[in-house]
């Protein structure tokens, strides 16, 4: 048994509270090195009263580790606990100090969860689990009103580019809502709505003002109210780490300089402020001049964004917030961000863009989640772009599982494609059957899916401009195969729970191989996913315990022979296929 490669400390990740009952332990270690582990846990305070070994399941692995979890609920909201690790006839016990032969005597030096105080607890919000978001680029989705069109405004339809404009507006999304109910999405993801000089909003002029080109706020309550009358929730894009060229406050410090009493708003690092060998004498976005990094720690700066962060909820009622470049903000900011949305509106989703493993912010005391980029890279590594085998693609899947608490993978913002990516459909060179196995895996993964507006109905499109083409309202022009695919999988995923917080197991994912089998398993039902990410029909087969099973889709019916269910697909075919009762 390889020690050393065993890991548990009692926060983050590896213990924490899910609820006001249960606690959650984990622990790491070798990869198929250990044959069983246990947690022993009680009550520091009757420890030989109450101490009981609590067999923990393997959660999840990847190429170097397996991950144990296992959940206790301490009567008196309080927890001593060791392990037990166990691999044939050798036994170790872990403690917080050592690894020992025989049981610890006393729990004195065991790891301990002090106290499930209710306000320290990662509470997310549960409608999330059960979303299925939408993303919409306002200025491309729909111009319901011309006369809101900026000068120069081109035909609907046109060749994106930087800096044209072909008119959406928040009229188009009001005129176009049928099509997300049809769709049967239940959540949308706007991009900044917020006065501003470009085409994507990302260059904030006034925080406190819809954009003329969509609107006014009477417009946007419409179209909250609207989306809630069919049970759609509205996130709204807040770019927090810096301002447009066009704020008041950067325009007064341009014009005064040092003695601006706006130039602690920003970070300065030199006066005259300039640009020299293209690298800014202030903190940026990027090396972008026009996007000036906001001093967030200034008390100034930090009222005015966590009044713009009350205003918009209380206002206009949307659901929460999508934070650009989040990374990028101090945490102590997004810990009072939290505060403040919260009271506002308890159930408010706060998602933070953040690109890598965000572990810092999926404690409880900023986000609720981040949009799901390992997700992202690892399924268009394995299903787009084939540069991983089937076992490569569940360790990434697995990792990136291993990482936070189950509450932030419940309501991980899953995505495939975005404004700032090429579209899902052109990543797969236009072969709809790739595309519909990758968001295939990604509706029966845990977390909420999102769809950028048109993959439904075929739009392509490579890098920033590309992806950003005007919506195809032409029916005729219309993908109605894809549409139809997209609507029976969004069916799918709202009509079984297992697939939106079931237990994930992988069952199959060998090396070398493009097959991949997976299991979807709440107290209800348990669905076997088979996926053939290959150019071949191929047969699939995976051990199970149960006999008969059901097709989710088809209502066909197949039998396990032996304990074993084979299962023929077509090139890039799957398989859903729920245990009989």
């Amino acid at each position: 048994m390889l020690l050393e490669a065993v890991y548990h400390r009692p926060k983050l990740n590896w213990c924490y509270a899910y609820d006001g009952r249960t606690i959650h332990l984990r622990i790491r270690t070798k990869r198929d090195d250990v044959t069983s582990v246990s947690a022993m846990a009680g009550d520091k305070y009757i420890w030989d009263e109450s101490m009981e070994y609590i067999p923990m399941i393997k959660l999840v692995s990847d190429e170097l580790f397996d991950y144990w979890e296992c959940e206790v609920t301490p009567p008196y909201r309080r927890l001593k606990y060791g392990f037990l690790l166990e691999d044939g006839k050798e036994k170790y016990w872990m403690t917080e100090y050592d690894f020992l032969p025989e049981p610890p005597k006393t729990p004195d030096r065991l790891f301990e969860y002090p106290f499930i105080n209710p306000v320290d607890i990662f509470t997310v919000p549960a409608w999330v689990k059960d979303a299925v978001f939408y993303q919409i680029f306002p200025e491309r989705f729909a111009n319901g009103d011309p006369s809101l069109d900026p000068k120069g405004t081109l035909p609907w339809g046109g060749e994106p580019e930087r800096d044209n404009f072909f008119g959406g507006d928040l009229q188009g999304v009001l005129d176009h809502l049928d099509h997300l109910s049809e769709l049967g999405v239940n959540a949308i993801y706007f991009t900044p709505i917020f006065k501003a000089t470009t085409n994507h909003k990302y260059d904030t002029e006034d925080y406190l003002t819809i954009d003329p080109q969509f609107g006014d706020m009477e417009l946007l309550k419409k179209v909250v109210a609207a989306c809630h009358e069919r049970g759609i929730r509205v996130l709204l894009d807040a770019v927090f780490n810096h301002s447009g060229r066009t704020f008041a406050p950067f325009l007064d410090l341009r014009e005064k300089g040092e003695q601006s009493r706006y130039k602690d708003w920003f970070h300065i690092r030199k006066f005259p402020i300039g640009v020299e060998d293209g690298v800014p004498s202030y903190d940026t976005f990027a090396f972008e001049p026009l996007m000036p990094k906001l001093n967030t720690e200034n008390p100034e700066v930090k009222e005015y964004l966590l009044k713009v962060a009350e205003y918009w909820i209380k206002e206009a009622d949307i659901d929460g917030w999508r934070l650009d470049v989040a990374n990028e903000v101090d945490h102590q900011f997004w810990r009072e961000f939290r505060q403040v949305v919260k009271q506002a509106k308890p159930d408010a989703y706060i998602l933070g863009e953040i690109w890598h493993e965000s572990s810092p912010w999926l404690q409880g005391d900023q986000f609720d989640a981040v949009m799901n980029y390992p997700f992202t890279n690892a399924a268009l590594d394995f299903f787009v772009d084939g540069i991983t085998d089937a076992e490569g693609f569940a360790n990434a899947i697995g990792k990136q599982l291993s990482r936070y608490p189950r509450q932030a993978n419940e309501v991980a913002f899953n995505l495939l494609d975005s404004h700032d990516t090429p579209r899902l459909l052109t990543k797969c060179k236009g072969n709809k059957d790739k595309m519909k196995l990758a968001a295939q895996f990604q509706f029966t993964f845990p977390g909420t899916p999102c769809i950028f507006y048109g993959d439904e109905v075929g739009l392509s499109g490579g890098q920033d401009p590309e992806c950003r083409q005007c919506m195809q309202w032409d029916s005729a022009k219309q993908d109605q195969d894809l549409l139809a695919f997209y609507k029976d999988l969004i069916a799918l995923r709202h009509q079984y729970g297992a697939l939106r917080t079931g237990r994930l197991t992988f069952l199959s994912a060998e090396e070398g191989s493009k097959q991949l089998a997976y299991s979807r398993e709440d107290e209800n039902d348990k669905i076997v996913i088979l996926m053939n990410n290959s150019a071949q029909e191929d047969t699939l087969s995976v051990d199970v315990e149960e006999s008969s099973w059901t097709d989710i889709r088809t209502g066909q019916t197949a039998s396990a022979r032996q304990g074993k269910l084979e299962v023929k697909l077509p090139a890039y075919g799957c398989a859903m296929l729920k245990a009989d009762k």
